[in-house]
Parts: structure tokens; sequence; C-alpha cells
């Protein structure tokens, strides 16, 4: 049995949902997100919260119940707060800076890379070595950090190159003479 998917979503103040057979909407105050649940597993509203269950007890369907659950949970949570990733550049001349609509990359190359910013998902650079993206699209911003991080991973001897604010480089020893 899922843990998490037996617990109802709670629809807070300000968001309206809907379940429309498989189809769940939510507005809220950032926008709208819909999701689309398989087949395999049943979404029903009731007394102001979403229920998920599987339609039957194959492997199948319990495997897709929890996920389904959490993925209603952050269309909910999206257009309330909606959701951001902090990245961190290190490494000496390595800085962002925005470009219009788009991110400029000084990661060591020998040209500067541009991003191009999706529609659905925001990138703000307070500071030349932080880059902070925004959505409500819990998926769509995970990605565009990814790509970006992408570019220039961190490396493990001096730790320099993009990494998720938080994130912990294991750091190995140099060569010793």
């Amino acid at each position: 049995m899922s843990r998490i998917g037996k617990k109802p979503i709670a629809v807070p103040q300000g968001v309206t949902a809907t379940v429309d057979g498989q189809l769940v909407t939510a507005k809220g105050p950032k926008g709208e997100l819909k999701f689309v649940v398989n087949d395999e597993v049943l979404v029903k509203m009731e007394d102001g919260a979403i229920s998920v269950a599987p339609a039957d007890q194959s492997k199948d369907a319990r495997s897709k119940w929890g996920m389904s659950r959490t993925m209603i949970q952050n269309i909910v949570d999206g257009v309330k707060e909606g959701f951001e990733k902090k990245l961190e550049i290190n490494g000496v001349g390595y800085r962002a800076a925005m470009q219009g609509k788009n991110l400029q990359l000084s990661l060591g190359f020998s040209h500067e890379v541009i991003y191009q910013t999706p529609e659905t998902v925001t990138i703000a650079v307070p500071k030349p070595t932080e880059i902070v993206v925004s959505g409500i699209d819990r998926q769509a911003v995970g990605q565009v950090a990814a790509e970006i991080r992408k570019y220039r991973g961190p490396e493990p001897y001096k730790g320099k190159g993009v990494k998720y604010a938080g994130e912990r480089i294991v750091r190995k020893e140099g060569k010793k003479k």
C-alpha cells in the first residue's frame, strides 16, 4: 500500500481544483495547471479535497498511485506558491547575466553560453554568481536548473562549476609530490 497515495490532497484557500474524469485542473493566483491521471488510477473530489486510489490491485496500478497523488499535489502547490531552484557558480571568471530574456553564462569556455529561457519559467540573476529559476511547474523548473547545471557541473578537485545551492560536492585530493 502506498502511504503517500492514501493521504487526500487538501485544496487551500485561493485555489480552485476540478476533477473531470482523468483530468485534474488547478487554478490559483499564479496561474493554471492541468494533469491527466493514468487510467489505472481513480481520482475523486470529496469535501474540498482530492483523493486518489488505484483502479485495481495490479502492480502497475499500485506503482502509479503514489506518483499520481504527488503530481496533483505539485500542481496545487505550484498555482498557490510556485517553485524555485537556486544555482551557485564557483570559479575565477565564471559568472552569469541576463541578456533580455536569455541567460548569458561565462563558464571558462572560449565562447559565452546563451541559454534560451522557456515561456513557463523565469530566470533571475541577483548576483553574478547566483541564478534563481522559478515558475509554477515543478518539473519545468527542475529541468531548466538541470540543463543550466549541465553546461559546467561542479568538478571534484577545486569545486569549480555550476551547482545547486546547498549541494555538497565530494572533493578529491590532488596529486602528491
